[in-house]
């Protein structure tokens, strides 16, 4: 296993760490003042900046990218469902001119969640499906781009709202199924604080391989959680074994970053400068 413990060379800050604290661009000139060698942008800080001045600034700051927040909320009922279609092509395309190296999709709950406005429903099966049907119309387009799509499962507790497909297992299923052999760049992100739990996470990561792991989200999971989405933890402030589940992606071939994504009231409200310290120390002791 890779030794994080003498620099940050592998570490990259998801933009939702320091969402609060400012706009892309303060985030950029913090990210590189501290030497941090790469970030992965949600969409709605770099539609703020707009695409071209996201994707020059990134350039001349000398960033790197581990990918880019997110397409998929694909479940949506037939009066949004070509309005969903339209909006993950044009993430690809914005991934492209980024250049990033996967567009990380979450696949969206039941349709009234997923996209608002859409007819309400109750049918979790024929959400997965959908998925399956929209992951495989957006591939064709992502193929042609040359943009890998990395299907992040979520926690269960996420199911109904946020996203249905729920263990790397259900993920690497549909990877199989899409694209056999790998050979069309689908593949899966491991976020940390949505897998940990899952009995079946060694053999499902081993599962995947190098060709299908094209990113890895680290934080850590408080107890208690006080909020569903906004309460996750800083690595070593929860109960995760994170160098664990990195021994397993690495030894299943990954050698990308280490990214920081954590959604956290608490961490919002404190300067941008102490996170990202705080991420770098994390990641040398902690990750």
């Amino acid at each position: 296993m890779r030794d994080f413990s003498a620099d940050h060379r592998w570490l990259s800050i998801n933009t939702i760490t320091l969402d609060r604290q400012g706009d892309l661009a303060a985030i950029i000139e913090a990210c590189a003042r501290h030497g941090v060698t790469a970030v992965c942008p949600w969409r709605h800080k770099v539609a703020e900046m707009g695409l071209d001045r996201s994707a020059k600034a990134l350039r001349d700051a000398g960033l790197a990218l581990s990918g880019y927040c997110r397409g998929g909320m694909m479940v949506a009922d037939a009066a949004h469902r070509q309005a969903a279609r339209d909006d993950n092509r044009r993430a690809v395309e914005e991934a492209a001119v980024l250049g990033a190296p996967c567009l990380v999709l979450v696949a969206g709950g039941l349709p009234q969640f997923s996209r608002p406005g859409s007819a309400p429903g109750k049918d979790i099966a024929a959400a997965r499906a959908m998925v399956a049907e929209e992951i495989a119309y957006l591939l064709e387009f992502a193929e042609t781009a040359k943009m890998p799509l990395a299907l992040e499962p979520l926690h269960p507790m996420m199911a109904a709202d946020r996203g249905c497909i729920n263990t790397l297992g259900q993920a690497l299923d549909l990877c199989e199924a899409l694209d056999p052999d790998g050979s069309r760049g689908l593949g899966v992100a491991v976020d940390i604080y949505h897998v940990w739990w899952d009995p079946a996470l060694a053999a499902q990561i081993a599962r995947a391989g190098a060709r299908r792991l094209q990113a890895f989200h680290v934080c850590d999971w408080l107890v208690p959680t006080r909020h569903l989405l906004n309460d996750r933890g800083m690595m070593g402030d929860g109960i995760v074994d994170i160098p664990a589940v990195r021994a397993l992606v690495e030894a299943a071939g990954y050698r990308g970053y280490a990214e920081v994504e954590i959604f956290s009231e608490q961490w919002w409200r404190l300067p941008m400068d102490e996170v990202i310290a705080t991420c770098i120390e994390r990641h040398k002791r902690a990750v």
